[in-house]
């Protein structure tokens, strides 16, 4: 037990050594640009509105001054990780100054964990079952025609599939939004109406996501499956006359769910950067589409605390699947 708590403690500060120095090299990727996020503000209202907007030279320096701009690179980098280490404040928003860049990231935050968690999870779990029983049925016509398609799922461009299902159920048959998180006619309350909003608007870009998601799972698990079924452990069993379930569930499931189990911790770590040019193609408002509009504004501060949020998530992911792990793999409990 004091070996298990000793290598959790390393894999934490670990954790934590890995944090701080993809924080930083992305902090100075940023900086070293040759973007100006206030200036760059400046000619979006001037070009956007079609007149100058009656900023002076010496208010875009004292804007420039409030975030730091005009101080070294090295100063801004200590400020910034003082503000966030002490007091968990990412700075102002470039484009809703004063407001904090937190307080633009986490509205979006619920739209997001909603529809890329759920949609990883579906895919996760179509994935396991999909691709057990082409690994059980291998060679078999359900195998033969099962493996092409989801071959063929798997190597879709994930927004290719979500432009050709926009095609098709929004401008051709009309079924569907063309984007939005919810109807506007709908209030925004914990209704049976508004959830229904809700899902009905974010089936589409759910859809795309778990078409092309599961196709991988399903060729992962297919392959671990048929690795097993040469196992001597597994010819024991055969030969043993147990039932196919108690097959599955025991010797199949059992044995291949650690590196799925991974692969999904994985998966659920990565779903705050959200699929961006899904929400994108959608006009969902998650961190996707915030990361994707931040870019495209320069707006530094939110895009530091989306790739904070982000490593956060990750690594919380990994450092579960750490505690987990034991208790999945007796193995690893005896190593």
């Amino acid at each position: 037990m004091k070996k298990l708590l000793f290598h959790l403690l390393r894999r934490v500060v670990l954790y934590i050594l890995i944090f701080l120095v993809s924080l930083t090299v992305f902090f100075f990727v940023l900086y070293l640009g040759p973007n100006d996020p206030v200036q760059k503000y400046v000619e979006e209202m001037q070009s956007r509105f079609g007149y100058n907007t009656g900023v002076t030279e010496q208010g875009v320096a004292a804007f420039k001054a409030k975030f730091m701009l005009d101080k070294p690179l090295g100063v801004r980098y200590v400020a910034f990780m003082s503000q966030l280490i002490l007091h968990g404040n990412f700075g102002p928003s470039v484009v809703v100054y004063p407001t904090p860049a937190q307080k633009v990231i986490l509205p979006a935050l619920p739209w997001t964990i909603g529809l890329l968690g759920i949609s990883v999870v579906i895919a996760w779990i179509i994935g396991m079952i999909v691709g057990t029983v082409l690994g059980w049925q291998r060679s078999r016509p359900t195998d033969t025609v099962g493996t092409p398609v989801a071959l063929f799922l798997s190597q879709m461009p994930i927004y290719l599939m979500a432009l050709l299902l926009a095609t098709v159920f929004v401008y051709a048959v009309a079924v569907f939004p063309s984007g939005g998180a919810y109807s506007a006619e709908v209030k925004k309350a914990f209704t049976p109406r508004f959830i229904g909003s809700v899902i009905y608007y974010g089936l589409l870009p759910a859809i795309s996501m778990i078409l092309v998601n599961f196709a991988g799972w399903s060729l992962s698990q297919r392959a671990l499956v048929i690795n097993l079924l040469g196992e001597d452990y597994m010819r024991l069993a055969e030969a043993k006359g147990l039932p196919n379930r108690v097959l599955v569930n025991r010797y199949i499931l059992r044995n291949t769910m650690l590196p799925q189990t991974t692969g999904l911790a994985l998966s659920l770590g990565f779903v705050l950067n959200g699929f961006f040019l899904i929400e994108w193609i959608f006009r969902y408002p998650g961190i996707g589409r915030l990361f994707v509009a931040s870019i495209r504004a320069t707006d530094f501060n939110v895009l530091l605390g989306i790739c904070v949020l982000t490593m956060v998530v990750v690594l919380l992911a990994n450092l579960v699947m750490e505690f987990v792990y034991p208790f999945i793999d007796p193995r690893i409990r005896r190593g």
